[in-house]
């Protein structure tokens, strides 16, 4: 290897070694599971063109950052802000509930836990990571303007100095305090459903227990048992419609009606925005075993479900997660059995 192979190696290694962090950054700034990846790979070919004029006098990492900034922050100038369908309409009877999609860019976005929290060995800094990500805050963060945004998660989720945040952001320290209590202030003023879901992590047995109840509920289309488990005022969303019910007679009576042909389902648990999740296949007539339905993420709060939210559009999201596009019911009971 030559001595130019090998330092080529050398800078690829210590660039990736950021990838993760850097794409929890962009997704806590973009909304968007897709555009934060991209936005990632663009900071990289940026770093490795521009390496030779890295001067050095701040670190690799802060040098990675400023260029991640800057790409986001052209990303969002046209002003798109990702949303939650309880952003946009109000809450829908179930009697006059209609499915009515809107284009993938409108939505918050789920985003798989293992692409945006680095491991880390403080349990405080991996808590407030987890609480980052999770859809209620993220959802608030989207009603910031982009440098307030940047200003927030440097200074409170990434623990930056003020000087450091001012000197990234090319403006002052007086600048950037401004900026965070605006920010503070914006998110206290607008907090959303599910802002206080407390998840343990790992998840205490009592939440443990709650999801092995939620698991037999749903794939057993038991409606009484799913109610004992849904907090009374429990949130249901399914973009890419912009429909949102409330309560458990709605939820439960959706899935009854227009959500009937998902009885029979199958569960498989995952990781996704700090809280627990399943990845729902519903059984595929045509070809036998499940079909890819939706990416669930649930929000708990009290030892119940207060948030239940179905990412629908599992051509995207299913290879995101790394799942199978088929289960075979055999398969799947050896898997559920083991």
């Amino acid at each position: 290897m030559t001595n130019g192979t090998a330092a080529t190696t050398d800078l690829d290694a210590r660039l990736e070694a950021h990838r993760v962090e850097l794409t929890g950054y962009c997704y806590r700034m973009l909304g968007s599971s897709f555009d934060a990846e991209d936005a990632v790979q663009d900071t990289m070919i940026r770093a490795w063109r521009s390496f030779d004029t890295f001067e050095g006098r701040s670190s690799l990492r802060s040098w990675l950052y400023r260029i991640a900034t800057n790409v986001c922050l052209d990303m969002l100038t046209a002003g798109n802000k990702r949303a939650r369908p309880m952003d946009l309409t109000e809450s829908t009877p179930l009697a006059r509930a209609a499915l009515s999609p809107r284009p993938d860019h409108t939505w918050l976005e789920p985003m798989p836990d293992s692409r945006v929290l680095p491991t880390v060995e403080d349990p405080a800094e991996a808590a407030v990571a987890k609480e980052s990500v999770r859809l209620a805050f993220m959802a608030a963060l989207q009603q910031l303007p982009p440098k307030q945004r940047a200003v927030l998660l440097l200074r409170e989720v990434l623990a930056w100095r003020a000087s450091e945040v001012a000197e990234l952001l090319d403006t002052s320290v007086a600048s950037v305090n401004s900026a965070l209590q605006r920010a503070r202030a914006t998110l206290a003023e607008r907090r959303r459903p599910g802002a206080d879901a407390s998840v343990s992590d790992p998840l205490d047995e009592e939440q443990q227990k709650l999801l092995e109840r939620y698991v037999a509920a749903f794939e057993g289309y038991d409606m009484s048992a799913l109610t004992a488990l849904l907090h009374e005022d429990a949130i249901m969303t399914m973009p890419p419609f912009d429909l949102w019910l409330t309560g458990t007679a709605d939820i439960t009576g959706f899935m009854t009606t227009l959500g009937a042909s998902c009885a029979d389902s199958r569960l498989l648990p995952l990781q996704a925005n700090g809280l627990p999740g399943f990845a729902h296949y519903k059984p595929d007539p045509e070809a036998g075993g499940f079909t890819p339905w939706a990416v669930q993420v649930l929000e708990i709060s009290d030892g119940r479900i207060t948030g239940f939210h179905c990412f629908l559009d599992t051509r995207r999201w299913f290879p995101l997660f790394g799942l199978p596009l088929h289960l075979e019911a055999e398969a799947d009971q050896v898997e559920q059995g083991a």
